[in-house]
């Protein structure tokens, strides 16, 4: 693709919400300073943190990190968004503070949308890599066809509804470039919760621009046991509780939206996981009766085995519950 290299670089913020993991923050920002691409502000947007990350900002001197702080714990939605609210590049990109970018990231991507204004996010695909920084190149090769992004071609998607919300396809909070203008930043509400990546992504679908699809992989997602991701897929109640809550507000805002009627039996689907989700969450810290309207809501949505027997198991003694799983 040609470009013209004569033009002034346009600036890009860079968004690093944090919480407490000082050790993979330091190395995320590393990762943002050492972008090829140079004209870029790294707002750290920390959640208030038990100890305050400034002193490991101060360690890399450079006057393009600038750190904002929660005088009290906020939450993911509220924490990233309100960066982003801040930013002042003409694009922003999410970097989670677990997380690692390539040097080549922002330098590949970017002249796609300086290239095309009808684009609205570029994106590409990613590594997977474990505490200590090691690639997993099975589960690597296991993420990108599970998020079906070993289908898609080099080029613009437009619409691109299908790849964002259904095959979410569009990694929003480590792989893409948003042009910060095309995105109303106050409608994204608090209750999409640990799903405001996934409800982004709606929304820049809604803008009616298109999405570019770079086939390489130029970041790198960490699995580590203390993530979200994994956190929510075990025991940890309040997790599947999140979990469960911003699952269901986003969903029912997809299968409202006239625009996606044709994904309509996905969404069903997707109401009735989060119904369950957030039903186990609640039966295994004891509250049974709030638990068994979000089985009974799910079984409504789609007739599922996983939904059934928590149902059944509602009506167990609670001291047998909390020791099966769901």
């Amino acid at each position: 693709m040609s470009t013209n290299i004569t033009a002034p670089e346009s600036l890009v913020s860079v968004i690093i919400p944090t919480y407490n993991r000082p050790e993979y923050l330091r190395k995320a920002i590393a990762s943002a300073v050492r972008q090829t691409y140079r004209n870029i502000e790294i707002v750290v947007s920390d959640d208030c943190s038990p100890d305050n990350p400034q002193a490991i900002i101060d360690e890399f001197q450079d006057s393009r990190i600038r750190l904002r702080r929660n005088p009290q714990n906020l939450g993911i939605a509220l924490n990233v968004t309100s960066a982003f609210k801040e930013a002042q590049g003409k694009y922003v990109a999410s970097l989670n503070d677990d997380d690692l970018w390539n040097e080549d990231y922002l330098a590949k991507l970017v002249p796609y949308l300086d290239a095309n204004p009808d684009l609205v996010v570029a994106f590409c695909d990613h590594y997977v890599i474990d505490s200590e920084d090691k690639i997993d190149y099975l589960k690597t090769e296991e993420n990108t066809r599970y998020w079906q992004r070993s289908r898609l071609k080099e080029g613009v998607y437009q619409p691109f509804y299908e790849l964002s919300v259904v095959d979410q396809s569009v990694f929003i909070a480590l792989a893409t470039v948003i042009r910060r203008d095309a995105i109303d930043w106050d409608s994204i509400p608090l209750e999409v919760g640990l799903f405001w990546d996934l409800y982004l992504a709606y929304l820049a679908c809604r803008s009616g621009k298109g999405a570019y699809y770079y086939p390489e992989r130029l970041t790198r997602y960490r699995i580590h046991p203390q993530s979200e991701t994994q956190i929510s897929g075990k025991k940890n109640v309040q997790a599947k509780i999140r979990t469960g809550k911003a699952g269901i507000f986003c969903y029912e805002q997809f299968i409202a939206d006239k625009r996606l009627q044709q994904f309509r039996p996905y969404f069903r689907a997707k109401l009735a996981q989060s119904h369950t989700t957030l039903g186990i969450g609640l039966m295994r810290s004891g509250q049974i009766a709030a638990a068994r309207p979000h089985f009974w809501k799910a079984i409504q949505y789609q007739l599922n085995l996983r939904s059934v027997a928590a149902l059944t198991l509602s009506f167990t003694p609670g001291s047998i519950v909390k020791l099966l799983k769901v």
